[in-house]
């Protein structure tokens, strides 16, 4: 496969906005530790953080975007709505509020992705949150919008009411352990982006023997093999850490490729929904 490099990014389909290859998870990181982490992140080279209303953190995202020195189109900042505000109009707010939070209240700031973040909502609180997020896109305070914890029944029920059609992004769990193959073929097949949270399995699997082995062939960390792995498979990884050290050990892995026969062996452990830690999606 062609080499990678850590400034590479995708086309999102139907659209002029690329996101970064790899990004920065920041799930459970608060306070002075989420700047500080984001700051570090922001100075190895990620270009892309992944914040959410649910990790109570999109302050301190914009915060350590600001004290990075970086222009705002370096950067890449996501966020996401769990669920419904009880009307329209009020989950409309909510997204705003989000938007400003993370701009510091500039009245011009916008987000780069913003997300659904689950499919739990029933399917009229699932048309209310999309239907809100295609107006802030048309607002232009957000330059693209998407899913996370989606299943392909619940992509192919918004086309019963979206106007943007297919999402630019769902945002799942994936790692050899879990790799959602059927939402992952609709995925492709529709051009959406795929994002992997959790690539690392939030450290889980570091002693399992088969990534150990791997990672001992390639002298490289079992979260570095983890993140190329998911590079590898053209999914948009989102390692997280707090420790400045593993934060750029997580974004060392573009001197190295992994295997096919190796890709083949880490495909083998796939465990279906079994294998999530967090989420499998319900492909009804």
């Amino acid at each position: 496969m062609p080499a990678l490099k850590i400034t590479d990014t995708l086309p999102l389909p139907q659209s002029t906005v690329h996101i970064p290859r790899l990004g920065f998870g920041v799930y459970r990181s608060h306070g002075d530790d989420c700047v500080q982490s984001t700051l570090t992140a922001l100075k190895t080279g990620y270009r892309h953080i992944d914040s959410a209303q649910f990790y109570g953190n999109e302050k301190e995202v914009g915060e350590a975007f600001r004290q990075s020195g970086l222009r705002r189109d370096e950067v890449f900042i996501t966020t996401k709505i769990m669920s419904p505000g009880g009307s329209p109009q009020a989950t409309y707010e909510k997204i705003v509020e989000s938007i400003d939070k993370i701009s510091g209240g500039d009245k011009d700031g916008f987000v780069d992705l913003f997300l659904i973040h689950s499919a739990k909502s029933g399917s009229s609180g699932r048309k209310e949150l999309w239907q809100a997020l295609e107006r802030v896109l048309e607002e232009g305070r957000t330059k693209s919008i998407g899913v996370s914890n989606y299943g392909v029944g619940h992509m192919e029920e918004m086309k019963s009411y979206a106007k943007i059609f297919p999402p630019h992004i769902n945002q799942i769990e994936l790692h050899p352990w879990c790799q959602q193959r059927q939402t992952v073929r609709y995925c492709q097949q529709h051009g959406i982006i795929i994002e992997a949270y959790c690539p690392l399995v939030r450290g889980n699997k570091a002693n399992d023997p088969t990534l150990v082995s791997l990672a001992q062939k390639y002298g490289k960390t079992t979260a570095q093999v983890l993140v190329r792995y998911s590079l590898q498979k053209n999914w948009v990884p989102l390692p997280k850490s707090s420790n400045p050290e593993r934060i750029a050990a997580n974004a060392d892995v573009f001197d190295f490729e992994v295997r096919q026969e190796d890709m083949d062996v880490l495909d083998g452990l796939d465990q279906g929904a079994a294998g999530a830690i967090v989420e499998a999606v319900d492909d009804y």
